[in-house]
């Protein structure tokens, strides 16, 4: 019962004094003619009396549930996943799921409308008995989504999810449009990973110089099995070709790297499996596949010259016998009788006109290339533009840049000048190039790598780091070492040499800038690592091709397709085209048509729509129904002329994500319940649901008042006692 009429509670103590002090008063007058048993008799009278009309002007009422209340609904969802299968808990997280929403459904069917849903790939309507863990994902964010458009003109009361936490959707959980009801989220299963193997990640990295070998990377781990050894099998393309056995150590993650050498004529997909073992929870997870695309087109690099000299001989001999590589070269010879520059041009026909004044004017003609290398030339050799269109090569084009030389550091060198930033040194702090050498003290002017040069794919020379670090160790010392500048923040050193004084220097130095690359060599004379070593040995060579190509690897296409990522089949992913022209400025008027190849090699095309107009770039909607290997093709059309065709490999079912970490995952959950004002529980106290759901703004049962004093007791109660205390007024004389 409550009052109507809302007072503070002072406000009714107040009023209920009222009423006594009133009763008390009326009878004060009267007390000498009154004995004592007649006085409390009519006081008490007067007193009810009066706190009886008290009451009735405050309205007392109840609440009661509202007619039409059990129209409310609550949406009970249970993820039906495969990651539902599992069983950690004694018996399978489905089994679990379905005996608590048959108690939900029971302990809130008297207040609410239950409707029980199920959630996988998408959301559907289902009985308890058809539960069935065989959906091949859990897009538990788009079911929450789902639910705004099922429910839409119907009181939704409350949802109540029951799930493992897992969500393989490309969204995350809780971050589409808001249902504007609380969601109670029940987590099942252990947050423990108790017996379970598992591949949790494969990488590939850059291309090494060696037979064109890259390094993958895998990521294991090993939970309930101790220090049992475990087994890494590396396969290429279905067939087995290397074995590795290694001691993991319980819970941690274990990393392991493989050198690979894929086939240049089509795309290569590895697999590191785990053989499994008796009693693991999840065995799909102990395999992961990637696919390597085939080696892509020669990449374009313009060495651009100060002077003739050794270091230009040696180096254009180097890169120009390297079949990955395309080379243009101009070296400044002297200038002729009107006082002008002249140049030693090595270039095809079609790029040599632009390279006539030394260096392109155009930007179309300098984004042809992927590298530049600048070697012993001035800053004040290029023109400011000529500059400028060099620092958008790098950070816009995606383009790589290589300095050398002392003249190209020699004063102001390029201090100063649009490239400053794009450098990896800071050219205004050369008293701060000297570093520490952290334990590598190497010779006056030799070179020794760094622990990030160890690893790094642009002087990674071998299959194995130690065997890359050998061979640099065996290289002989340079001529001298330019003082340019302390590395920048977020640069990489890779390697190190020492000065005159014995003070450690950066000798190899990168960055990223922007999409680009940009590199550092402070050596000078490194052609007596050719010289000075047997006509056999050619680590010279390996050392500037390595280079170069790492250089130019990052540089795209003016028509490209950025990598796709497909996780599980099944599933219509976005497939994007990058259209630029050759200053690579966005094309917003192609048209594009996407061609994607099955695994069993059907053909299907799909149109592409302007997706992004700022960067050109076009999307269509793929979806991949098998596992395996698609190849996806792009053909590009402007004003009936065609801008090319450039083709992609990407793989679907890499990697069971589903089952990836197979543990409850409390925080979506937690999440989810905290974002729509709702709560987490875990399942062993799932019976806390109905009245958590009761007692929420929202999945509380609409209700309305019900008034208690307007019937006819309250009537006859007033009349009773104010007839009493007349009748007793009459026998005591006071009528």
């Amino acid at each position: 019962m409550r009052f109507a009429v809302a007072l503070p509670w002072w406000g009714y103590a107040a009023a209920f004094a009222a009423a006594l002090l009133f009763a008390w008063l009326a009878y004060a007058r009267n007390r000498a003619a009154l004995t004592r048993a007649q006085q409390a008799t009519l006081l008490s009278l007067r007193a009810l009396t009066l706190l009886l009309i008290v009451i009735c002007l405050l309205r007392p009422v109840r609440l009661v549930t509202a007619a039409g209340a059990r129209d409310s609904v609550v949406a009970i969802l249970v993820d039906v996943s495969r990651s539902m299968r599992l069983a950690d808990d004694g018996a399978p997280r489905i089994e679990r799921a379905r005996a608590l929403a048959t108690d939900l459904q029971t302990q809130i069917a008297g207040d609410y409308r239950t409707e029980l849903l199920t959630f996988g790939e998408s959301l559907s309507r289902a009985e308890l008995p058809q539960l069935t863990a065989d959906a091949r994902r859990s897009d538990l964010s788009g079911a929450l989504t789902a639910l705004t458009e099922r429910f839409r003109g119907q009181r939704l009361a409350g949802v109540v999810v029951l799930s493992d936490g897992g969500d393989t959707a490309a969204t995350e959980a809780g971050s589409g449009r808001p249902l504007g009801v609380p969601v109670f989220t029940v987590g099942i299963g252990n947050t423990v990973i108790t017996r379970d193997r598992e591949v949790v990640n494969l990488t590939a990295g850059e291309p090494l110089l060696t037979q064109s070998s890259i390094d993958l990377s895998a990521t294991v781990t090993s939970a309930g099995f101790g220090a049992s050894p475990m087994q890494l099998r590396l396969t290429e393309n279905g067939r087995l070709i290397e074995t590795r056995q290694i001691a993991p150590v319980e819970g941690s993650p274990a990393h392991e790297v493989f050198t690979v050498s894929p086939t240049s004529d089509g795309a290569t997909v590895y697999a590191i499996e785990i053989p499994a073992e008796a009693g693991e929870l999840a065995a799909e997870n102990n395999v992961r596949s990637l696919v390597v695309p085939p080696q892509g087109r020669q990449r374009r690099v313009l060495i651009v010259e100060g002077a003739p000299g050794f270091e230009h001989t040696f180096l254009k001999r180097a890169l120009g016998r390297d079949r990955s590589l395309t080379v243009d070269s101009v070296v400044r010879k002297g200038q002729n009788d009107q006082g002008r520059d002249t140049f030693f041009i090595q270039a095809s026909s079609s790029r040599s006109a632009a390279l006539a004044g030394g260096y392109p004017t155009k930007r179309a003609e300098l984004y042809r290339y992927d590298a530049v290398i600048f070697g012993n030339i001035e800053g004040d050799f290029f023109s400011r533009e000529q500059l400028e269109m060099t620092a958008d090569f790098v950070s816009l084009r995606g383009g790589g840049l290589l300095v050398l030389g002392a003249r190209s550091f020699d004063r102001a060198g390029l201090l100063g000048t649009p490239l400053e930033e794009v450098l990896p040194l800071d050219l205004t702090d050369r008293r701060g190039a000297a570093l520490r050498s952290g334990g590598v003290t190497p010779a006056a002017n030799a070179l020794a790598l760094t622990a990030d040069g160890a690893a790094h794919p642009a002087t990674r020379l071998a299959v194995t780091i130690d065997e890359s670090r050998k061979r640099w160790a065996q290289l002989p010392p340079l001529a001298a070492v330019v003082t340019a500048g302390a590395p920048r923040a977020g640069a990489q050193v890779l390697a190190l040499t020492s000065g005159a004084g014995g003070e450690i220097r950066p000798l190899i130095v990168t960055q990223r800038y922007g999409l680009g690359r940009s590199m550092v060599f402070a050596g000078e004379a490194a052609w007596r690592w050719r010289m000075l070593k047997p006509a056999s040995d050619t680590t010279y060579e390996m050392v500037w091709r390595q280079l170069a190509r790492w250089l130019g690897a990052g540089a795209g296409e003016p028509v490209e397709i950025p990598p796709v990522a497909v996780g599980l089949p099944g599933t219509t992913e976005p497939i994007s085209v990058l259209v630029r022209d050759e200053e690579f400025k966005a094309i917003g008027d192609g048209e594009v048509t996407v061609r994607v190849k099955d695994p069993a090699g059907v053909e299907r095309s799909v149109p592409a729509a302007l997706a992004d107009p700022r960067i050109g770039r076009y999307a269509a909607a793929v979806r991949f129904d098998q596992p395996g290997v698609y190849t996806i093709a792009a053909d590009v059309r402007r004003g009936g002329h065609s801008l090319g065709t450039v083709t992609r490999p990407t793989l679907v079912g890499g990697a069971d994500v589903e089952l990836s970490e197979p543990r409850l995952n409390e925080a979506v959950l937690r999440r989810i319940a905290e974002t729509t004002s709702g709560a987490y529980v875990p399942a062993a106290a799932a019976s806390t649901i109905p009245g958590l759901l009761r007692a929420s703004a929202v999945g509380n049962p609409p209700t309305e008042m019900r008034d208690l004093w307007n019937n006819l007791w309250t009537l006859l109660a007033i009349v009773a006692l104010l007839s009493g205390e007349w009748l007793m007024r009459r026998r005591v004389g006071l009528a």
